[in-house]
């Protein structure tokens, strides 16, 4: 098979979908690799060492996408990413269709093979490669959060940790899942006072037994999360519904309750965000206020660590995009059925059913569309 992987557009997005050492492994398995040139030169990633990996070096995206039989990613692809797309043309990448009505109906349009990594499931219900840049995501909440602490960024002039004879500070996190685990860890070891709302009681055991008594664990109900939210200084949204939009649980007029120049971090802004009033901002531009309190809702956060979040991604795709390459991508999503479930827009349907539902297109079952 013929794979391509282009240069990331998003503003200040310098992950790769393949790395080097996934382009040997690609070769070593008898496919050839067309890579856009300096696609991950910020990163340390040279054009040489995808050369010597065995990839043929491209200078634009347009050849890529004309010639490519698959194209693996990072990011959702932009409009005009979009427009490139061949009729079925594998594109494996992150998609976040959910909260994007316009990029949906880009691939729907387009008739490729669209396959999310965000829905791609396993044998003990996780999702294993949406893992590796919630856990990168969970981390830098907390780094972010302290920044916009800072009262320079419009934050409260509070230190994250404190220091003796003074209090730290109040971080409430939403979600208990691997997002909300790493930013507790994160926050904890900082020495911040932690605080994990979560509505799993196993999830919760869990939680208690891995932190003990260095984070309250608390069930959530809309009077605990009222409660934890106006007290914090740090607010963290990583409250996560596969594949579909993110619920809405902290409202606008909530927010004049909260503490002047506190800040959240809203980690499901991919999926539409769980603040009503996030939207999606860049590294460029990466806060915003509303009623005195500071969002930071960048919707590629791992991508301010490029080189670590590429090298996570990768050792976690780099096993489907073998199967897809080796089996042809019909066969292997009939093979793997956790595989199947990364399958989100098929040749003109929508295939994924919790985006269908969001989006109010027509749900076509995955199996009968590769039977078809």
């Amino acid at each position: 098979m013929l794979i391509g992987v282009p240069k990331e557009i998003k503003v200040h997005e310098y992950r790769v979908g393949v790395p080097p050492a996934g382009v040997r492994e690609l070769v070593h398995n008898g496919h050839q690799v067309m890579v856009q040139k300096d696609a991950a030169e910020e990163i340390g990633m040279h054009n040489e060492d995808y050369e010597r990996a065995g990839a043929e070096l491209v200078e634009t995206p347009e050849e890529i996408f004309e010639r490519a039989e698959m194209v693996v990613k990072v990011k959702e692809p932009q409009a005009h990413e979009c427009a490139m797309l061949r009729e079925g043309q594998v594109l494996f990448t992150y998609l976040h269709l959910a909260p994007d009505p316009a990029q949906t109906n880009a691939l729907v349009e387009s008739g490729s093979v669209a396959i999310a990594y965000e829905t791609v499931t396993d044998n003990m219900g996780g999702l294993p490669l949406l893992a590796p840049m919630s856990e990168v995501a969970g981390r830098m909440s907390i780094q972010a959060g302290a920044h916009c602490l800072e009262k320079e960024q419009g934050g409260r002039g509070v230190l994250l940790g404190g220091v003796p004879g003074v209090e730290p500070a109040n971080v409430t996190i939403i979600g208990g899942g691997v997002v909300g685990s790493h930013a507790a860890r994160m926050a904890v070891g900082m020495g911040a006072q932690v605080t994990i709302l979560d509505r799993s009681i196993p999830r919760l055991r869990q939680l208690e037994e891995l932190f003990g008594a260095s984070a309250h664990t608390i069930y959530s109900t809309a009077e605990a999360l009222e409660q934890s939210v106006y007290s914090a200084d740090l607010v963290i949204g990583a409250v996560l519904v596969a594949g579909a939009a993110a619920p809405k649980l902290v409202r606008r007029d909530m927010l004049p309750n909260m503490r002047r120049n506190s800040v959240v971090v809203d980690v499901a802004i991919d999926q539409g965000g769980c603040f009503e009033t996030s939207k999606p901002t860049t590294h460029a531009d990466p806060t915003y206020k509303v009623d005195n309190v500071l969002h930071y809702c960048v919707a590629n956060m791992p991508g301010a660590v490029a080189r670590t979040s590429t090298l996570a991604l990768s050792n976690a795709t780099l096993p489907f995009v073998i199967a897809l390459a080796n089996k042809g991508y019909r066969q292997a999503l009939l093979d793997d059925p956790h595989l199947a479930n990364g399958l989100n827009v098929h040749r003109g349907d929508v295939t994924y059913e919790a985006v269908a539902r969001d989006l109010g297109h027509r749900f076509v079952d995955p199996h009968n569309a590769l039977a078809a």
